[in-house]
Formats: C-alpha cells, sequence, structure tokens
C-alpha cells in the first residue's frame, strides 16, 4: 500500500513537495516501477499550470539581459565620445567629413563606383531603353526642365516683372526713345525733356519692366540713365527690385566696376537690407570676374546681420572655385554655413561637385553625392552631367556611362547636355560610329541636336585619316537643317582637311569662316597652321603666322612647336630660331620637344656639327634629353658613318636611363652591333699588328716599285 501511495501519489501531495529525492538504483524499488515514477512525474510538470520557479528565473534571465544591454550602450556611447574627440582634432575639414561618415553611417555602404560596364568596347553601344519611359511622365518631365531652364536664365535677375506690358503705350514709347536716343544725349535728358511728361504716367511695375526690357535689348547705357531717372523723380521709383535687376543686368554685360557704385550707393533703409540684393549683387560680380567684390559684398552682409542662404552659400562656392581655391577651402566654407543653419539645398550640392570634379576627385564627388540624397537632397540631370562630364575627360567613358545608366533608372530625363558630354568623349575615342548612334536616340528622344553635337561628329570623323568627305558632309547636314556653325565647327572641318593633307580646302575652309563674320581662335590658326606645316608650305606658313599676329591672337605651346617644326624642316633655321625667340617674348620657353625637332631637321639637313650645340642649350635651359633626343642624335652620326659620337651617345642614353620603348631599341642596337661588329675586326687587326711588330714577327713588306724598275740592273 505504501509503495502504490509513492508510486501513484496524489497531486496535492506532489506538488506539496517539488524536489522529491527519486529512490536510489541500490533501493528495493524495481526498475520499470522507477521508470513509470519519472515518466508520471513528466507527465504531471507538463500538465501543471502554475510553476513556481520559472517566473523567477525567467525574470532573473531579463535583469541580465538588460544590465548587459545597458553595459554595452555605455561603452558605446564611451568610445563614440572619443571617436568624436579625435575627429575634432583633426584639421582637414574632407577628411573629418569622410571619417565621420564612415564610423557613424549604421547602413551599409553602397557601391560608390556606380554601374561598371564592359571595358574597351569598340563597336557595342548599350543604352537604357528610351521607349521604357511612359509618354505622360516625358511630357511632364519636359515640362519640368523647361521650368529648371527658365528659372536658371532668370538667376541673376530673380524676378524682372514679366514681359507683358502693364504700362500699354508709355513702355513702349520709351522703349523707342531708348532706340533713337539722339547723340550727345542720353535717355534721361530725353524723357525731361519731353513734351509729355513722363513722372506720373508710369509706376514701379512699369519702370522694372522696362528695365528688364531694355537689359535684354543690350542697352546697358539707356537702362543706366533710366535708373537715374527713376531716383530723381518727385516720390522715388527706385524699389529694392529694381535694384535687384540692375545688378542681374550689369553683371550679364560685365559692367562690374558700375555694380560696385551702384552696390556702395544703395540706401540705408530696411527695406533695402534685402538678403536677394546682395545675393543678386554677389552672382553679377561673380559673372564679371570681380571675386574679390563678391567677397567685399559678403562681408558687409555679414557685417548688417543679415543671414545668408542656400543661394548664398552656392554663390560663394562657385566664387572660390573659379577664383582658384581648392575643393578642401569649398568644403570648410560648406561646413560654416552649416553651422549657421543654412539647409543644404540642389544648388550647393551642384557646387560642391563641381569643385570636386574640377580638381579631379570624382570619387569623393561620388560619395558627397551619396551622402547628400540621405539627407534628402535628390539630384538632377545637371549634377549627373557635372559628374559625367568629369569623367569623360578623364577618358574613363565606362564610369561616365554607367552614370547615365544610373541616371535614367532613377527616372531623370537626359538633357542635350548629357547627350554631348557622351558624344565627346567618344569624339576623341575616334568612334564615329557611336556618336552617329547617339545623335539618332537623341533625336528619337525629342531632343534637338545643337552645333555641340554635330561638332562633336564632324571632330570625331576628322581625326582619323581618309575620312575628311564624311567630316564636310557632316558640317553640311548641321547648315541643312539651320544650324550655324561655330569657331569650333570650322576648326574640327579645317583639322580633318589637315589630316588627310588636303591644305588647299583647310585654307578655303578658313576664309568661308571669315566671310560668315566668325572670328578665328587659337585652336582655328592652329589646325590651319599644321595643315601647311604637313603640306611643306613655308611661304603659307609664314603668311598665316603674321595673319594670326595681326589679328592679336597669343599662340600657345602646340602653335609653337608647328611652326618651329614646319620651319626647320624645309632648311629655314634662322626662320625656326626667330619663332623661338618671339614666343620666350610672351612666356613660352622652348621645352626638350622644340629641341627635338630642331635636332632632327639639322639632321635631316646634313648639319650634325650643329646637335652637340643644341645639346648645350638644352643643358642651360635645365631640360633634361630624352630617348628621342639621344636616339636623333645616334641615327644622325650613323648616317655620316660617325661611329665613335654614336657609339658615345648610345653610352649616354644607357647612362641617364633614358632607353627607348623596347621595339625601337631593338631597332637601334641591331644597327649599332652590325656597326660595333666591323669595328672590332678592324681594331683587333690594328693591335694584331702592333704586337707583331713589336715582337718582331712582322712580315717584310714589299718595296714599292718605282717608275723607273725595268731599266734597273740586275
Amino acid at each position: 500500500m505504501a509503495l502504490n501511495l509513492f508510486l501513484f501519489p496524489s497531486l496535492p501531495f506532489f506538488t506539496s513537495n517539488p524536489k522529491p529525492n527519486p529512490p536510489s538504483p541500490s533501493s528495493s524499488v524495481p526498475y520499470s516501477n522507477l521508470h513509470l515514477f519519472h515518466s508520471h512525474q513528466v507527465s504531471l510538470l507538463s500538465q501543471s499550470q502554475n510553476p513556481i520557479f520559472l517566473p523567477y528565473l525567467q525574470e532573473q534571465e531579463q535583469e541580465e539581459e538588460k544590465q548587459l544591454k545597458l553595459k554595452l550602450k555605455e561603452e558605446e556611447k564611451l568610445l563614440k565620445k572619443k571617436k568624436l574627440e579625435e575627429i575634432e582634432l583633426v584639421e582637414d575639414p574632407i577628411e573629418r567629413f569622410f571619417k565621420t561618415r564612415a564610423e557613424f553611417d549604421t547602413e551599409d555602404p553602397q557601391n560608390e563606383g556606380r554601374i561598371n560596364l564592359q571595358k574597351n568596347r569598340r563597336s557595342a553601344w548599350h543604352l537604357a531603353d528610351i521607349k521604357s519611359m511612359d509618354t505622360v511622365e516625358e511630357e511632364e518631365l519636359l515640362k519640368e526642365e523647361e521650368e529648371e531652364e527658365e528659372e536658371f536664365d532668370n538667376e541673376l535677375t530673380l524676378d524682372s516683372g514679366g514681359t507683358t506690358a502693364a504700362g500699354g503705350g508709355v513702355v513702349e514709347e520709351i522703349l523707342e526713345l531708348a532706340r533713337n536716343v539722339p547723340e550727345n544725349m542720353t535717355l534721361g535728358e530725353v524723357l525731361g525733356s519731353s513734351a509729355c511728361s513722363y513722372g506720373g504716367r508710369i509706376g514701379e511695375t512699369e519702370c522694372i519692366e522696362i528695365l528688364s526690357l531694355l537689359g535684354k535689348e543690350g542697352l546697358v547705357i539707356s537702362c543706366l540713365y533710366f535708373f537715374e531717372w527713376m531716383g530723381v523723380q518727385e516720390v522715388s521709383l527706385v524699389t529694392p527690385k529694381a535694384y535687384n535687376v540692375m545688378f542681374g543686368i550689369l553683371g550679364l554685360a560685365r559692367k562690374g566696376e558700375k555694380l560696385m557704385i551702384l552696390f556702395r550707393n544703395l540706401p540705408s533703409t530696411k527695406e533695402f537690407k534685402d538678403l536677394r540684393l546682395y545675393n543678386s549683387a554677389m552672382s553679377g560680380l561673380s559673372c564679371c570676374g570681380r571675386y574679390d567684390d563678391a567677397w567685399e559684398v559678403f562681408e558687409e552682409m555679414e557685417t548688417a546681420n543679415i543671414q545668408p542662404d542656400h543661394v548664398t552659400c552656392s554663390i560663394l562656392i562657385t566664387v572660390m572655385r573659379k577664383s582658384g581655391r581648392s575643393a578642401k577651402d569649398a568644403w570648410e566654407f560648406f561646413e560654416k554655413m552649416n553651422r549657421k543653419g543654412v539647409r543644404c539645398s540642389l544648388e550647393v550640392l551642384g557646387a560642391i561637385i563641381k569643385s570636386f570634379c574640377d580638381e579631379g576627385l570624382k570619387k569623393e564627388a561620388l560619395i558627397i553625392q551619396s551622402d547628400m540624397e540621405k539627407r534628402g537632397v535628390s539630384s538632377n540631370a545637371i549634377i549627373y552631367n557635372t559628374l559625367m562630364n568629369a569623367y569623360a575627360k578623364s577618358n574613363q567613358i565606362e564610369e561616365a556611362e554607367g552614370l547615365y545608366t544610373e541616371m535614367k533608372y532613377r527616372g531623370i530625363r537626359p538633357t542635350s547636355a548629357t547627350y554631348n558630354i557622351l558624344m565627346d568623349a567618344y569624339s576623341r575615342r575616334m568612334q564615329p560610329d557611336i556618336v552617329e548612334d547617339l545623335l539618332l536616340e537623341m533625336q528619337n528622344l525629342g531632343l534637338e541636336p545643337n552645333v555641340k553635337s554635330y561638332t562633336c561628329l564632324i571632330s570625331a570623323y576628322g581625326r582619323q585619316k581618309k575620312m575628311s568627305d564624311k567630316a564636310a558632309d557632316a558640317f553640311l547636314r548641321m547648315k541643312k537643317v539651320g544650324i550655324k556653325p561655330s569657331s569650333h565647327s570650322y576648326t574640327a572641318l579645317i583639322h580633318a582637311y589637315s589630316v588627310d593633307g588636303w591644305h588647299e580646302k583647310a585654307y578655303a575652309t578658313f576664309e568661308n569662316m571669315k566671310r560668315e563674320s566668325i572670328k578665328p581662335s587659337i585652336e582655328t590658326y592652329t589646325a590651319l597652321l599644321d595643315a601647311f606645316r604637313r603640306a611643306g608650305d613655308t611661304e603659307t606658313l609664314m603668311k598665316i603666322w603674321y595673319l594670326m599676329r595681326s589679328d592679336k591672337v597669343e599662340g600657345t605651346r602646340v602653335t609653337f612647336n608647328i611652326l618651329v617644326d614646319g620651319f626647320a624642316k624645309q632648311g629655314l633655321y634662322a626662320e625656326a630660331r626667330d619663332v623661338v625667340s618671339e614666343f620666350g617674348k610672351i612666356g613660352h620657353q622652348p621645352t626638350v620637344m622644340t629641341y627635338n625637332m630642331l635636332m632632327n631637321a639639322y639632321a635631316r639637313g646634313g648639319q650634325h656639327s650643329k646637335l652637340p650645340q643644341l645639346l648645350k642649350e638644352m643643358s642651360a635651359l635645365n631640360l633634361q634629353p630624352d630617348s628621342v633626343t639621344y636616339s636623333t642624335m645616334i641615327y644622325a652620326y650613323v648616317r655620316v658613318r660617325d661611329f665613335r659620337r654614336a657609339f658615345y651617345y648610345h653610352k649616354q642614353m644607357v647612362k641617364s636611363k633614358q632607353v627607348p620603348d623596347p621595339r625601337s631599341y631593338q631597332k637601334l642596337r641591331s644597327i649599332l652591333d652590325v656597326k660595333a661588329a666591323t669595328k672590332n675586326r678592324k681594331d683587333r687587326s690594328a693591335i694584331l699588328g702592333i704586337v707583331n711588330s713589336k715582337m718582331g714577327l712582322e712580315k717584310p713588306r714589299k718595296s714599292k716599285k718605282d717608275e723607273f724598275w725595268k731599266n734597273k740592273k740586275r
């Protein structure tokens, strides 16, 4: 009975003893009964609805977890605080930015290199499918782009009051007077002496409209006199908006001095302490290239306690970039503006990225773009164009194409500038087929190609030989659609004729350019000079050079070297020296390439004795001879069979580690080895003769027979 009670206890009895002692194996309980005991114990535990120790154990574990989490959080806070203190000690603002970004970005970093497409593609062109965009989305994006372009065009003038004639005929009358101002009179004098007084007939709105229309027609002086007339009325018509419009007009007209006079004469009343006025003044001065004056305006704005905004920040970052300041300075200024509460906008992002791209910091620019987008500043087509242009100029076309694909994937509509950047990149790679495909794709998207688009196509054909006919066809296609060629278009066509050796067609194109009143640039003159250098026509070469000097067009180093090579190869060494002297006066000193061309010309003309003198001139100018210099001298002396000097300059070349590429050096060594073997045989024969004579082993020489040898008696 006791055994049965122990084996099958009641539920209250078992729960009152939560830790019963199990029978030992040595007890009298059979093994089968022990097994039943354990199985019944487990079943009762599973049936128990109110375990005693489980909640206590769970609470203890939760408490331990909480304490561990608190301890980890405190350690993380201490670590972050320590790292922040270390970062604050870093002086470089760009390095500080990247350190903070790397340490405290919780999300996984994205691939900053963007989309890398297939490299070294010559014939394949893979772009995003343009037809994937809906027609409605295309129309909406086109409207947005047109609105953005209008805002960009009116950025300097801000709110010019529109072009609708609010004053009716009065506005037209004053505009007609401004167009036909008599000599020795100003518009203000004409308005003052007019039979009908305009003082009470126009108001502030009409005055702003007249200023805007005068500025659009380019009548800047009349605009100034009308502004002066507005200020001398009984009730002054000059408002902050009028100053705003005037700053924009003077900036676009490059009248920075007059803009500063107007700014310094701003009224001291509160309404003229407007942020938009200061922004417009700084933007106008930036257009004029008066960067110091723009900073002076900003300093006066700070003195007047006027809070800058994102427009101020973007204008001043652009000023810093144009004035030659580094991207590091621009980033430091951006951080300073952030501390003042200036929000980061699309204009600021564009100015920052442009500063970084101009210094070649493309990867850093991509990282900044990604970081700004995390802050809610989305990129537009202009920012993508800036990044693509930076990669294209570095000949990294695959990366530029990847940015284009990303741009299309994000639904950003490409502009004409986007396609022009890609076409220019493939034009420099001499791939006209891809440029043609881009031109067609651009038209299918509804974008009209401009003069730059066709110039890229002309240049792509013109860089290759026997392609001048296709370059000329592209030029005629451009004129056929009504696009007026630019100086760059004519230069590309002249270069195409130069490469093919058609110097007469090149000169005819140059004359057509001048006939259409298009001023030739230095690139145009350089391409034309190169055409006649290739043809060897030194007379026309001299004529073009004198024409360039009469037009007051200063040449570059490329122009300088083309002239030197053209004269020297035709044996006109004195004229070549004159060119060196003339370009030295404007600061273009001769380079190693210049002396290489002179040496080549002297060697071909049989003036090899002049080469050591040219080498001394290079040494006097601290110019280190390169492999081309030494190779030219060696070949010159081999040509006249002066092997001693040839071997000497070969030794100098090897000693100075200026060995040419393997293929060229192998050709040079093969020539020198043949000559060295011949020289060694002669030297060996001479040495053996000397040794034999000293040792008495010399063969007796046959006596020379005289003219009377037949008459001699034996």
